[in-house]
């Protein structure tokens, strides 16, 4: 299922960050998200595992350690922490009983989704789990399962909830690791040999001190209030039976410990059952009443069947035949023998009728399944099965042409199947609401990524603080700058190449130009103010005042002079040539428009800049003189052009630009 896929997500996002899973995702080729209840390949797990191990540089075993402590936690915050507390009042308990739980979730998800059977559905034969306990302490856990290195997923999870549930430590060695031959094929059979140490904090072993205390008070207050003939009763009666958990001093009062009070004080030691000398029960309503128990021999065969289950195997009627011939073992997966049964009596099994001893009106249903528990009757040295049909919606009864009535009154089969109706129902909404849910974090992404497309293309018409300020629907004032530096350029003959070309062409001979002086912007952190034709202009200092805008603009004119000789005159087919005029001096910028806004920059320094470049010379660089002031002593070698007549400006020195002294042609062009 997903939700073991989402687990390891989590796992790697929470310790190892975003971007260490997006490495991890895409080096096993695997979707970035999972939905809980879907079904996915175990291809896809252990693909992420295998990645995992190499991408983190961890061995598999820790990794698989790693993940089965996080496991537990993943499985306590979906909701399952009061389902699994209750699985045992001890270790061993819960351990026994995680095949219970198992079963009970196939019911639920219709398929295998278990505490500890990590990620394989049911049909792929899950693991099984058998605990025994040692006369130390200790016990021996013995797993079995179709796949091979995965047992290490079991120290950390039983590690967990050992430590959260029960409050130990537990140490798990694999003392025996074999195969064995089962009836779906070879079987690793993994030994764990688990040793606890129990956890007692100071506060906690203060608080077991003065419990153990506050007894011995209660034993004395106790002796005081009961009489003399009470008290000899309830001690004769319980006599040394048990011992004491609790600590406390020794004394004739041990026999108290553990008792209840019941009725008028009357003192009873625990609970021992009560047996009638005869079952007062007879054979019939036995057989009623447990519609669907069996009772077989060590041979396997049939002593006795309920009524229901004769009634859809109508060869159980005829006492004495051997129960494999007519079923299978389904759950767990063992051979059908009395050994392997009462080496699994605690698990929960289930038993598949064979298609080919049915009768003919089951042919072509789906075979029925039973689900129940083991009982070795030692006097006897018989098997009880009590069991009932393994049904999960009404469906599935439908399927088998069977109907409530068929199911025992006191059998909560009956109200599993109608819950289990109503649940799948929520199930699928459910499944639902989380594929809507994908599909929008799907459009939420996509919408992201559109924005920042969108956004790319604002920050390129308009500087970034003043698309901000516009898409807030806030007014941008207009800013005196009392220093910058402007530059024009324009393509030297550009009316005479338009008369003789296609437009097309004039098209693609300007987008090519464009592109590289658009790229060198970025090289020399100078702001492009706009294009007009051919003409282009860009300006430094603005609209962030730096105090360096002349260099800017300077070695951005050289990547220009150079850039420009990479594109094609489409008339002659040599490269284009261009003007190129600077100018330093104070502007006035602001945001003009609303419709098709532009940041525009207003004043003299901009007429003197366009002055500068109509007055060029092809394939120059061509200063005014306060340009000519801020770079002199910049490491650039200039040469005075001298005195000319600019159009509305009368005479001015200017000056050519030649190169960059300390900048290698590569660093000008901003490459490698």
């Amino acid at each position: 299922y997903g939700f073991i896929n989402a687990c390891l997500k989590s796992l790697v996002v929470e310790k190892y960050g975003e971007e260490t899973w997006e490495k991890l995702r895409l080096q096993a080729g695997v979707q970035d998200s999972f939905l809980t209840f879907e079904v996915y390949k175990d291809e896809i797990t252990m693909q992420l595992i295998d990645k995992a191990c190499k991408v983190l540089g961890v061995p598999a075993d820790i990794v698989l350690r790693e993940f089965g402590k996080y496991f537990f936690e993943f499985c306590k915050r979906s909701g399952y922490d009061h389902m699994l507390r209750t699985l045992g009042g001890n270790l061993y308990e819960f351990i026994e009983n995680l095949d219970a739980l198992h079963s009970y979730l196939s019911l639920s998800y219709q398929a295998s989704f278990g505490f500890i059977c990590f990620f394989f559905p049911q049909e792929m034969n899950a693991p099984s789990f058998r605990v025994e306990k040692n006369e130390d302490g200790s016990m021996h856990l013995h797993y079995y399962s179709d796949r091979r290195g995965l047992c290490h997923i079991v120290p950390g999870i039983i590690g967990a909830a050992a430590l959260d549930f029960f409050n130990i430590e537990i140490s798990m060695k694999i003392v025996n690791q074999t195969e064995e031959e089962e009836r779906t094929g070879k079987k690793e059979h993994i030994v764990f040999l688990v040793t606890q140490t129990p956890l007692f904090p100071c506060k906690e072993r203060n608080e077991f001190s003065s419990s153990s205390q506050c007894l011995v008070d209660s034993e004395k207050q106790i002796e005081n209030q009961l009489n003399k003939e009470d008290f000899e009763k309830a001690k004769n009666a319980n006599g040394d039976k048990g011992n004491s958990v609790c600590p406390v001093k020794k004394s004739h009062w041990k026999t108290l410990r553990g008792i209840i009070t019941l009725g008028k004080g009357k003192l009873l030691r625990g609970f021992d059952p009560v047996y009638p000398k005869s079952l007062w029960i007879d054979t019939k309503t036995f057989c009623n009443g447990l519609p669907f128990h069996m009772v077989f021999d060590k041979e396997l065969k049939v002593k006795q069947a309920g009524v229901s289950i004769q009634k859809i195997v109508p060869g159980l009627q005829t006492m004495g035949i051997c129960l494999d011939q007519y079923f299978r073992i389904i759950h767990p997966e063992v051979p059908f023998t009395i050994s392997s049964i009462q080496k699994f009596i605690n698990s929960q099994f289930v038993f598949q009728t064979r298609r080919e001893m049915m009768p003919e009106s089951w042919k072509e249903r789906p075979m029925l399944e039973l689900r129940g528990q083991m009982m070795w009757m030692e006097s006897l040295q018989c098997m009880l099965y009590l069991c009932s049909p393994l049904l999960r919606t009404l469906h599935e009864l439908e399927e088998r042409q069977m109907h409530i009535a068929d199911i025992a009154p006191h059998d909560v089969t009956r109200d599993l199947i109608l819950l289990n109706q109503q649940r799948l129902a929520e199930m699928e909404l459910s499944n639902q609401l989380e594929r809507k849910k994908e599909e929008l974090r799907i459009l939420s992404k996509h919408l992201e990524e559109e924005k920042k497309k969108t956004e790319a293309l604002l920050y390129a018409m308009l500087p970034q603080h003043v698309a901000n300020q516009l898409k807030e629907g806030k007014r941008v004032e207009a800013g005196e700058f009392k220093e910058c530096t402007i530059l024009f350029s324009d393509v030297v003959t550009f009316t005479n190449i338009c008369a003789q070309c296609e437009p097309i062409q004039i098209v693609l001979m300007l987008n090519s130009m464009y592109l590289r002086f658009d790229r060198l912007t970025t090289v020399h952190d100078v702001y492009k103010v706009e294009t007009i034709g051919d003409a282009y202009m860009v300006v430094g200092g603005v609209p962030v005042p730096v105090p360096t805008h002349a260099e800017r603009v300077a070695n951005f004119a050289l990547g220009m002079i150079m850039a420009a000789k990479g594109v094609q005159n489409p008339v002659s087919g040599n490269p284009i040539q261009i003007r190129v005029g600077i100018h330093t001096g104070p502007v006035l910028a602001g945001v003009v428009g609303e419709k098709m806004p532009r940041y525009c920059l207003f004043g003299d320094t901009v007429n003197i800049a366009s002055r500068m470049e109509s007055h060029g010379v092809p394939s120059k660089i061509h200063l005014s003189s306060s340009a000519y002031q801020c770079l002199k002593y910049k490491n650039f070698e200039i040469t005075e052009r001298g005195e000319i007549e600019v159009k509305g400006k009368g005479k001015m020195h200017t000056y050519f630009l030649i190169r960059n002294k300390s900048a290698t042609e590569n660093e000008i062009m901003g490459r490698p």
